[in-house]
């Protein structure tokens, strides 16, 4: 009876290690095809993309002729957008966070704001550029400007930096509340003191997911109006705007083939202004969570 069971038991053993080996190789193909597809995408566009980048590239503005056509405009308009962008959600995404988790009580509306927060986050960004261009274009009378453009992408990363936030928040362990508490601290002075600086890395790792989804959406600008050919700079919040992926789109959707090898270029600058901007924050995160590991 017991080699019985030793050779059930042995045979059990070697099935799980089977499946675990094949579902490993499974795992490591599925990692693989994407890894290759990207790089094959990637390939792609920096072909077509070759020697078309130049600094004349960078430093003209769109023209009908593709020889003279750049993308100057809409570098500094995705600039504009995401600053206004960031200054607007950031502040207001991580407010809320530190309200539902710290003072918020308990009961059927936190949980009705928070699933719908949840719901909030998987929303095609067209139904956002369709509110902004209700609410911020006709109803508030703010046209086709950057702020209107900004308020309406920073409804669409509301959500991501709400939910990254508070994963952050709720990752500081409860003893240190109820040891700053204990020792007569305020509820401000413990989210001010300790939470937000031990929970930084966390949110800022947030809010570089939502401002790099916000730098590569087109759906909700063209929604609300925002202009595919500028030939400025935005001076200002009110003024007209283009971004980089709607110049890239206008560029892809022309017939002659040199506003395709332009789309690739402007595909490169984009993708060099993510990396940028990721690169930054990431620094800048690192350095606040060495800083708080120092002390």
């Amino acid at each position: 009876m017991a080699d019985l069971s030793k050779d059930i038991g042995g045979s059990v053993s070697a099935m799980r290690r089977r499946v675990g080996d094949a579902l490993a190789v499974l795992f490591l193909a599925a990692t693989m095809t994407g890894l290759v597809v990207l790089m094959v995408l990637l390939v792609d566009i920096v072909v077509q993309a070759w020697g078309w980048l130049s600094p004349g590239f960078l430093a003209n503005y769109p023209s009908r002729f593709p020889e003279q056509a750049g993308i100057k405009s809409a570098i500094f308009g995705s600039l504009w957008m995401i600053s206004l962008t960031g200054l607007i959600a950031i502040p207001v995404g991580v407010g809320a966070a530190i309200y539902l988790e710290e003072y918020a009580r308990t009961g059927w509306l936190l949980r009705v704001i928070q699933v719908n927060i949840a719901n909030l986050a998987g929303v095609p960004s067209v139904l956002y550029g369709i509110l902004g261009l209700a609410l911020f274009v006709r109803f508030l009378l703010l046209g086709r400007s950057l702020i209107a453009g900004a308020l309406t992408m920073a409804l669409l990363i509301l959500p991501v930096v709400i939910i990254s936030a508070q994963e952050a928040i709720r990752a500081v362990p409860s003893g240190v509340r109820e040891g700053a508490l204990a020792l007569g601290a305020t509820r401000w002075e413990v989210v001010r003191d300790h939470l937000l600086p031990m929970s930084a890395t966390g949110i800022l790792t947030g809010v570089i997911l939502a401002l790099s989804r916000a730098i590569g959406e087109t759906a909700p600008l063209l929604m609300i109006g925002a202009l595919s050919f500028v030939a400025f700079i935005p001076e200002g919040i009110m003024d007209s705007f283009t971004v980089l992926p709607i110049q890239i789109f206008n560029w892809a959707s022309r017939p002659q083939p040199e506003f395709k090898h332009l789309a690739a270029a402007g595909i490169v600058v984009l993708m060099v202004v993510l990396l940028i901007m990721n690169a930054a924050a990431i620094t800048l995160r690192n350095r606040l969570d060495k800083r708080r590991q120092q002390v």
